[in-house]
Parts: C-alpha cells; structure tokens; sequence
C-alpha cells in the first residue's frame, strides 16, 4: 500500500475559486479514475495558504496509470482552462 501527499500552495485572493473547483470537479473526477482522498486540508505554510490531501493506492502502477488518466481527461482540460479564464492561477506552478 502506498500512501501518497500532496500539497499545493494557493493564493488568498483566489483560494475559494480553487476550493470549489477541487470540491465541485476534481474530487468527482479523482473517484472515476480510482483514486482514494482519504482527507484534504488547508493549512499555511511560508505566511501563505496550501492544500493538502492524503491519497492511498495499492500499487506504484495504479497510481501512475490513475494520475495519467486523470491529467489527460479532456473534461479536466477543460474544467482547468475555464477556471483559470475566470479566476488566474489557482495554483502557484513555480512552488517546488
């Protein structure tokens, strides 16, 4: 078993619309593609909010065959692109 943490740093002035882009679309869309949430918070991290959620998988093979169907779902595409159209960046892509 393979227990798996992510965690993204976000922006106070959009982390609502990234809030409900996880709560209202990724979520729904992790399940379909077999992923396990087993819990999500927000925390603070360098003065700054993060997202952070807790994934388990059986197998390293699972989770790589799920996260690449997940990114290259076109309904994902789509849901990213319109959300960052209405609201910026949700999440800070230059965080390592």
């Amino acid at each position: 078993m393979i227990h798996q943490l992510r965690t993204y740093e976000i922006f106070e002035h959009n982390k609502a619309a990234f809030q409900q882009r996880f709560d209202q679309h990724a979520w729904r869309m992790m399940k379909r593609h077999g992923f396990e949430v087993l819990a999500f918070w927000e925390a603070v991290d360098n003065g700054g909010p993060v997202f952070v959620y807790l994934l388990q998988w059986p197998d390293e093979a699972t989770t790589d065959d799920a996260w690449r169907s997940f990114l290259a779902d076109e309904e994902w595409s789509s849901i990213k692109a319109a959300t960052s159209a209405k609201h910026g960046q949700l999440v800070d892509l230059d965080a390592a």
